[in-house]
């Protein structure tokens, strides 16, 4: 059985990229014609983004990067730290 969340139940979680690093957390998602398009990741003082993008509050994640959604955090790929590319996916120095 699919297992639905309302969106704002979704802010506040903590994001992780697929090798296991602890990426920030999700403070907003981009909606482009009733879809998701992007998500808002905030740095964190521990996080990975914070200690990568100096001065950046955080990044913007493309959806299609978005791995998995579990109860408490969410999986991103690997290629969406700032720097990495993978067939041209992300979007380089995106803070907002």
């Amino acid at each position: 059985m699919l297992d639905l969340k309302k969106l704002s139940d979704v802010f506040g979680m903590k994001v992780f990229t697929d090798s296991g690093e602890y990426f920030g957390e999700l403070v907003e998602a981009e909606i482009d014609s009733n879809r998701i398009s992007k998500w808002k990741v905030r740095a964190t003082r521990e996080s990975f983004l914070s200690r990568s993008l100096g001065g950046a509050k955080g990044v913007l994640i493309p959806n299609q990067l978005v791995r998995a959604f579990g109860k408490d955090i969410i999986i991103i790929s690997q290629t969406a730290i700032p720097g990495t590319r993978e067939e041209g996916q992300v979007q380089e120095d995106s803070p907002f």
